[in-house]
């Protein structure tokens, strides 16, 4: 179970100083910390328009974003709070306040623009508050909406213009809510009731006509429907009487419009049942260590005055995890292979055996963690990473064998080198006797188990160290003819022959268990990526699914409401002609009656 991060209250995540945005280290230091994945709903709008009461309702809390209560802009840059999320286990709920719109002793809107367009790109669901009613005013305040093409960028490829990039961007554009306070109409059109998302929906309609000031009525409720395909609407009455707004969070709950308490409970109620998982493209979800990667490269491109770019931050964010993914692994696989491999293993096909289920875990552990390995660049590393770490194991196995083999030699072989010494074996008969004692410790050796992989050559190798005094008991050994002597040599090179045949054997043998252990282990790699491709090809192919569900159920709201027009348009024509008809009627029955 992941650790859940409960701030006592709200911090500056990116300060805006003097019209630079700069990133608060603390509340990154408290993202990193964050491995749940998160659900980020931000809030903007005009200031002075109760924008920071919604979120700390959503928080649970009557205190913690600063509400202010003059006719300065109170929230700076934006402030984050973290809490666990309500409604969703294991999630964290990010909430975003940003510093209110318009603000005059700014000067200029450039800092508003780029603070809507960091709330727009990390949101999963985006709040924008406004007080009355939705009218050709409150559209032109949502100005920025209509800049987010020139603020944002889907894709790096030069080649891509604003209009191809901006088609990607409901892909990754959070949900819309817009939240209109101090609300006093009625909803209801030709007398009949409307809901808050109707009366949002037309007033979205498009005017008919391509002249400037249809353009200018047209572009901001386009930008929405085209960016925002799903949206939603709520009302609220004005919360308590004028004299008591300046304190409205010390205000008891029987001090505030009943209305207003139920329209806030069914905004929070909606917020937190509907808010989805940040997500990035192919349906990653995001927890606090990529947000925090987030918030660094987008500040970081408005700050070198470039664009904030979706593909590149993926990109960005991928290098970090992919690299933290590598190390995962390695670091699994290493503790997976200390648990289990005891050297020197028996044989090479044991340690072979435990490397190949510890890389199989290791593999699974980096296909979880990594994401957009473009072109397997990082795969390939821990691929290679592993193999050096099997090399490694492989030459610790044979280190330990080989200790472990001439350990044993000395315990066994050694009393007979000391009977060599005092002369034992300096004696008629002595050379038989010394072979068959030799054979005898020979057999005593091969008994003990787990010697290892070098057992053989160690043993070989000790033997040929000891031929010269071999040779030395058989020269001196009496009771044997020339000719015996001969056999006896030519027997012992036969002997020694036949062991370096056996030892050459061994060594061809370990070399195609090695490659076939290379084999199995590029098909491991294969096995994986190919079933983790199917899996985000699948959601892939969901994502745009859906995107081209909402494009094509807008393009059916478009179309619907060009059609009612053209109707009405032909409609009134006819009329028209209708009202023509009769009069040219009425006239030539007049002229009719006076022939």
């Amino acid at each position: 179970m992941a650790p859940e991060i409960n701030l006592p209250g709200p911090v500056s995540l990116i300060d805006n100083t003097k019209g630079q945005l700069v990133v608060n280290p603390e509340a990154l230091k408290i993202l990193s910390a964050i491995t749940q994945p998160v659900v980020v709903v931000a809030i903007v709008g005009l200031y002075r328009t109760g924008k920071s009461y919604l979120m700390n309702k959503l928080a649970g809390k009557k205190n913690g974003f600063s509400l202010g209560s003059t006719v300065r802009s109170h929230t700076k840059g934006i402030w984050m709070w973290c809490v666990p999320h309500p409604k969703k286990p294991e999630h964290t709920l990010v909430l975003l306040d940003t510093e209110g719109l318009g603000d005059i002793e700014k000067g200029d809107n450039e800092n508003d623009s780029w603070i809507f367009a960091l709330a727009v790109l990390l949101s999963s669901t985006f709040v924008y508050n406004s007080m009355g009613t939705i009218n050709q005013q409150a559209m032109d305040q949502l100005h920025y909406v209509t800049e987010l093409t020139d603020r944002i960028k889907a894709n790096s490829s030069p080649g891509n213009n604003s209009v191809e990039d901006s088609a990607d961007f409901v892909s990754f554009f959070p949900a819309f809510v817009w939240t209109l306070r101090d609300f006093t109409l009625e909803l209801e059109v030709d007398g009949e009731p409307i809901t808050a998302d109707d009366y949002l929906e037309l007033s979205l309609k498009l005017r008919q006509g391509t002249d400037k000031k249809s353009k200018s009525f047209n572009d901001p409720r386009l930008c929405i429907r085209k960016f925002f395909p799903n949206r939603k609407c709520f009302i609220f009455d004005w919360p308590a009487q004028k004299k008591y707004l300046a304190r409205l969070e010390q205000l008891k709950e029987e001090e505030l419009n009943p209305d207003f308490i139920e329209q806030v409970a069914e905004f929070c109620s909606y917020i937190l049942s509907h808010s989805n998982v940040k997500t990035l493209s192919g349906g990653i979800p995001v927890n606090g260590p990529r947000l925090e990667s987030l918030v660094l490269t987008y500040v970081n491109a408005i700050s070198s005055g470039d664009l904030p770019c979706m593909e590149n931050a993926v990109l960005a964010l991928a290098q970090i995890e992919n690299s933290a993914a590598v190390e995962k692994a390695i670091a699994h696989y290493e503790q997976q292979m200390g648990q289990k491999v005891q050297l020197p293993t028996e044989t090479l096909q044991e340690l072979l055996d435990l490397h190949r289920d510890s890389e199989r875990e290791a593999i699974e552990v980096f296909m979880k963690n990594s994401f957009k390995d473009v072109d397997q660049t990082f795969q390939r590393k821990l691929g290679a990473q592993l193999e050096a770490r099997q090399d490694d194991f492989c030459k610790q196995n044979s280190k330990a064998s080989s200790d472990c083999c001439m350990a044993l030699l000395q315990d066994i072989f050694g009393p007979l080198e000391e009977d060599v010494k005092q002369g034992t074996f300096s004696k008629p008969g002595g050379y038989r006797l010394f072979i068959q004692k030799q054979q005898e410790l020979k057999k005593k050796y091969y008994q003990v188990p787990r010697k290892g992989i070098q057992a053989e050559e160690i043993l070989q190798t000790y033997l040929k160290s000891k031929e010269s005094m071999t040779d030395a008991i058989l020269q001196t050994d009496q009771t044997l003819t020339e000719k015996e002597k001969e056999i006896e040599v030519e027997h012992a090179k036969a002997e020694s022959a036949q062991a370096s045949a056996k030892m050459v054997e061994e060594m061809q043998i370990k070399y195609q268990q090695m490659m076939e252990e290379k084999e199995k282990s590029y098909q491991e790699h294969v096995k994986q990526l190919t079933e983790k491709i199917e899996r985000e090809r699948a959601q892939l192919l969901e994502e745009q699914e859906r995107t081209l569900t909402s494009k094509l159920q807008e393009q059916a709201r478009l179309l619907k409401e060009r059609c009612q027009g053209e109707s009405t348009q032909l409609q009134n024509e006819i009329q028209k002609l209708q009202k023509t008809l009769e009069k040219k009627t009425k006239r030539y029955m007049s002229h009719k009656l006076k022939i």
